[in-house]
């Protein structure tokens, strides 16, 4: 009876957290459209015409949908069409004390990048992830916005509690 137990709270609060440090987790209550306006706040804006980039630096604070993402500084590249002009954004760069929250779940990480086709971001350095009791951390994270996923690597670890405390 005792071993029937032991593998039930196994089954039941360690096989989660193995699947999530193995392979994809879900991340977010729900997925994000990366076709969202996306809302940006800062203390600091430079513009840079030649390059096609805008740097935002001071409690940068970026919203889309139901996504947060903040940072020190935020530099955004956008697209140049046939005729040179902007024709969105392509790609955000976080850097500094990053921080993002997408429903229940939250991450941190010395740095991101925002591809906005792919719809996927990738945090590195010191990533630190929160779902709920659970904390997983590791060197890197992709986060698919698409699929509401995200997959960790490079020395993926977290605490496995069998009796869920």
């Amino acid at each position: 009876m005792f071993l029937r137990a032991l593998l039930i709270a196994f089954y039941t609060f360690c096989v989660p957290a193995l699947a999530a440090a193995q392979g994809t987790i879900a991340f977010g209550s729900v997925k994000t459209d990366p076709n969202a306006p996306v809302e940006v706040s800062a203390e600091n804006l430079e513009v840079n015409q030649t390059d096609g980039t805008a740097q935002f630096s001071g409690d940068v604070v970026i919203v889309q949908g139901l996504m947060r993402l903040s940072a020190d500084t935020v530099r955004v590249t956008y697209k140049t069409g046939d005729d040179q002009q902007k024709t969105g954004i392509q790609s955000m760069r976080a850097t500094g004390q990053v921080i993002l929250v997408n429903g229940d779940d939250a991450a941190e990480a010395e740095e991101a990048e925002y591809n906005i086709d792919s719809g996927t971001i990738i945090m590195r350095g010191n990533v630190l992830l929160s779902q709920g009791d659970a904390v997983l951390t590791s060197s890197q994270m992709t986060v698919n916005l698409n699929s509401g996923t995200a997959q960790m690597s490079g020395r993926v670890k977290t605490i496995l509690n069998p009796n869920g405390n």
